[in-house]
């Protein structure tokens, strides 16, 4: 379709407000009674179906100017929903606070090339909209972008809200250093202009990229870029470099970063990880200087469950929003997480508000109005690329803050207590006393630690079970992430399948999972007490329950690597699937123990110490509450 007529189609469409309930969207997962309902509506946005001349939309970004007009942006991906096809850059607008949007705008247009990754800021000083984008040559396939990418940085201006925008200009000499010379990213998502401190009305933006040294990718690079200018000049500021081993492996690759200006100032930097050696999909670095420096470089936060994906914040005075799916596998389950404390640590999967429950992706936050909050994000039934949604919320709308949950003890060395979630009690044990699952939402969570990632460790990881429990997975001990690419250790009774059943996957080398698995016949739902233990030791997998046991050839690798790290006693990582019944004295020690240790530590009234080696023991005989 010529261009001409695709634009002459987008502008006839226009986009009116619809409820999610008109709409038949998924709605929040933690609705209140009517009465007291804060508001909360969302509506598609972006959809090729009511968007001729394009094959799919992705990466929105979200801005409000200076007169309270909603800017939203995407990729209109014309050919596919490939990332480097022919991409022009969309825009639709809003003057109600997000209620009615206008037609759509072709921003930029790619011409058979991929003009993408929209970044926009708005100056508050001068009421002008920035927008950075990134080109490439563009494919005819759904291909990605082959390396080296030849990624440049491009900047347009709007200085009537929105309406009409200037031509780009190239930025590639000014942001855009000779050994940046493969892939480029800005954003995408919006940048910030800053309002505290002798940096005051500098605006930033986060951009990642890579170096190529003529035969492979060497380094990735996580930068910010900063004009104090209002957008006439640009230059880089904070750059933080991970090298690229030969090998492919490297420790981290931070992108996609979203920015966020602190109460003091400061700004919190939230990227992407994906693939590093480090655990965890979301990694944070801090700029105390305006953006000029990081104080450290980005760590990553393996206990923040989130699956391989750009995500966005935002700032609420002391409360921080995170919007990302929460799903650690797959891109599903959009969610507000919040952070008390600067980003230092955010609220886990069951303290977080669920937008939608079906497929979501990338997103954008923009404070709508005092009152009001924006979130424009993928989303769809079948795949997070369907369309793009935008939904407005009040803070009140949100889970509000709790309290501590009630703990039990570690007592491994220096082990914080792990967190009692659901209401699980204390019962009659094996060993003094034990703690009973509902199966509904029961569970124990311990906080993270370097001590529990097993690596490529033999190990060996034992307990006392007891359930009535016939049908569905009973998860006792998970490990690490969770699918069939993450790496992960679990234990489960699968009674309808008359087995007990552990896991293990690993990831080796850059790139390669393996997975290997060993079950026990025997449903074990009688109500009594059961001994199981795995072992990793000897190249050999070895699942022992009471007196049978069986094994299988191990698999060569790390059980933690690359993906969101949690260990759950009673529930699966994602929290998809309960256990039903009581657990007892759950001990993990990295070191393969032998059979006669074995049989000792089931048989005795007190199983021995070897402190040493334990990397967790939770006697579970009490629950201290909170407070």
């Amino acid at each position: 379709m010529p261009s001409s007529l695709r634009t002459r189609l987008r502008s006839t469409l226009v986009t009116a407000s619809t409820t999610v309930a008109l709409l038949g969207l998924p709605g929040p997962a933690h609705a209140r009674p009517a009465a007291a309902d804060p508001e909360f509506g969302q509506q598609v946005l972006f959809k090729a179906s009511q968007d001729p001349g394009y094959a799919c939309f992705r990466i929105p970004a979200i801005v409000t100017t200076t007169d309270g007009t909603l800017l939203a942006f995407a990729e209109g991906r014309v050919l596919n929903c490939g990332d480097a096809a022919d991409i022009d850059i969309v825009l639709k607008r809003s003057t109600d606070g997000g209620r009615t949007w206008g037609p759509l705008q072709v921003v930029n247009e790619g011409g058979g090339d991929t003009h993408g990754n929209p970044a926009p800021i708005v100056d508050r000083e001068t009421g002008r909209i920035l927008l950075a984008e990134t080109y490439n040559t563009g494919r005819t396939d759904s291909a990605g972008c082959a390396v080296p990418c030849d990624r440049t940085p491009h900047l347009q201006y709007s200085d009537d809200d929105g309406l009409t925008w200037s031509a780009p200009r190239d930025l590639s000499s000014e942001i855009l250093p000779a050994n940046w010379n493969s892939w480029y990213a800005t954003g995408p998502v919006h940048g910030i202009q800053l309002t505290r401190g002798r940096h005051a009305g500098r605006l930033v933006l986060g951009v990642n990229t890579e170096t190529w040294n003529g035969s492979r990718v060497t380094a990735d690079h996580a930068a910010l870029v900063v004009s104090d200018d209002g957008g006439e000049h640009w230059r880089p500021g904070a750059v933080d470099s991970w090298p690229v081993a030969e090998d492919g492996t490297f420790r981290q690759k931070p992108s996609e970063l979203t920015l966020t200006e602190l109460i003091d100032g400061a700004v919190l930097v939230s990227g992407r990880e994906q693939d590093g050696t480090d655990l965890g999909h979301r990694t944070q670095a801090v700029s105390r200087d305006g953006g000029d420096s990081f104080t450290a470089p980005f760590h990553d936060l393996p206990d923040l469950y989130a699956p391989q994906v750009q995500c966005s914040t935002l700032r609420l005075g002391l409360r921080l929003l995170l919007a990302c799916p929460g799903d650690p596998d797959r891109r599903r389950g959009m969610m507000i997480r919040s952070s008390w404390d600067g980003g230092r640590t955010w609220d886990s999967l069951d303290r977080g508000t669920t937008v939608t429950t079906d497929f979501s992706g990338y997103s954008d936050l923009t404070r709508v109005d005092r009152d009001t909050v924006g979130l424009l994000y993928e989303g769809g039934a079948v795949d997070a690329r369907d369309e793009i949604r935008f939904a407005r919320f009040t803070e009140d709308w949100l889970v509000p803050r709790r309290g501590p949950d009630p703990t039990t003890i570690d007592l491994a060395p220096g082990a914080a207590p792990a967190t009692v979630l659901g209401g699980a009690r204390v019962s009659d044990g094996m060993r003094g006393g034990a703690l009973s699952f509902d199966g509904a939402d029961d569970g124990v969570r311990l906080p993270y630690s370097d001590r529990l990632p097993l690596g490529t460790k033999d190990f060996t990881a034992s307990l006392w079970f007891r359930s009535t429990a016939a049908t569905g997975e009973q998860p006792l001990l998970w490990m690490g992430g969770v699918g069939t690419t993450q790496p992960q250790v679990w234990l489960r009774a699968e009674p309808a399948s008359d087995r007990v059943r552990a896991l293990i996957t690993v990831r080796d080398g850059a790139m390669a999972v393996r997975s290997a698995a060993v079950s026990v016949t025997g449903a074990f739902d009688d109500g009594r007490w059961h001994r199981v233990t795995l072992r990793r030791g000897g190249g050999r997998l070895t699942l022992f329950v009471d007196d049978a046991q069986s094994a299988v050839a191990d698999v060569t690798g790390s059980v933690s690597r690359n993906s969101p790290f949690g260990v759950h006693l009673g529930q699966r990582m994602d929290g998809r699937e309960f256990f039903t019944g009581a657990l007892d004295d759950v001990r993990v020690r990295d070191r393969a123990l032998s059979d006669a240790e074995i049989a000792d530590a089931a048989s005795a009234d007190t199983p021995t110490t070897d402190l040493a080696h334990t990397v967790l023991w939770l006697p579970l005989d009490r629950v201290r509450e909170a407070g």
